[in-house]
């Protein structure tokens, strides 16, 4: 098995968005804003290749959008998906499987593109399945008034048109072991309702995706939950659990939103989990 970090794109979020209850003056601490409040995001994605599979995790919020969308959320730096693929010597028509943690548009987006005359949609990796699952599935396709704005139904109801969709199982607890990419995959609901968190056997260690369950080395304190979390009380409970196996059994947290921190590990404190070590990718995965 080989392990890719790919760079989908940077942009800016709300400060205040990002930690909701929790003051500025205690959050700009690890997560300086601009003079507008906004703070450095990554949708930094990761490539499996395992055998004949090459599955990529997430794909940023692609390029389909109008620019008064993107002007929103003010995209900076160079990397794009397609550039990360290349560098790695891959191309988008290899990858054989996509796997969705959720539907949110900056982690789903770049699974649809238009079509050669702008007249449609189609899918933007030709030779994969997309991989979600049904509750999930359900959930952003028929959102909630809150969410809707996060699930663009042109980046959803193609895929499951283009007869390209798959769903995962659903554990009977909040772990599905060996799921049918062969990875453990941990759901949680507070964010987003059966969010999916990989769990990668590589070599001696477990790389967790984080997703939006853990967004940045600056929400590893309990109480340091996102706005954009429906059920915030179950988001702080679960990433309670979360960051105690983590702790307890070394997982290393590949930070999907951290444009500043790639893979980090956590230790018990008497504060509760904290930070232990940060690492890059290539320190991990060569």
């Amino acid at each position: 098995m080989n392990l890719f970090p790919i760079n989908a794109g940077n942009l800016k979020l709300d400060g205040g968005a990002m930690f909701g209850v929790v003051p500025k003056t205690l959050w700009q601490q690890t997560n300086p804003a601009d003079v507008n409040n906004m703070v450095d995001i990554a949708t930094r994605c990761l490539l499996i290749e395992d055998g004949n599979r090459l599955i990529l995790i997430d794909n940023g919020m692609g390029n389909k959008q109008s620019s008064k969308f993107f002007s929103y959320y003010h995209p900076w730096g160079n990397f794009s998906l397609d550039a990360s693929l290349k560098m790695y010597g891959f191309h988008r028509d290899d990858i054989t499987d996509v796997f969705m943690t959720h539907l949110h548009f900056d982690h789903c987006g770049g699974s649809i593109q238009w079509n050669k005359d702008r007249t449609g949609y189609e899918p933007a990796f030709k030779n994969a399945y997309f991989w979600s699952n049904r509750d999930h599935w359900k959930w952003a396709t028929e959102p909630n008034k809150r969410e809707r704005a996060s699930f663009l139904k042109e980046n959803i109801l193609p895929i499951e048109a283009s007869g390209q969709l798959k769903f995962t199982n659903l554990p009977n607890g909040n772990l599905l072991k060996n799921s049918a990419l062969g990875f453990d995959v941990f759901f949680a609901n507070g964010h987003t309702d059966k969010q999916m968190i990989p769990l990668i056997k590589y070599k001696d260690k477990t790389i967790a995706f984080m997703a939006d369950l853990l967004p940045t080395v600056g929400h590893l304190p309990l109480p340091y939950v996102m706005g954009y979390d429906t059920r915030p009380l179950l988001t702080l409970n679960e990433k309670e659990v979360f960051l105690a196996m983590a702790a307890a059994e070394n997982f290393y947290l590949f930070l999907e939103h951290d444009a500043h921190h790639e893979i980090i590990t956590v230790k018990n404190t008497e504060k509760g989990v904290r930070l232990k070590d940060v690492y890059t990718t290539q320190e991990i995965f060569n």
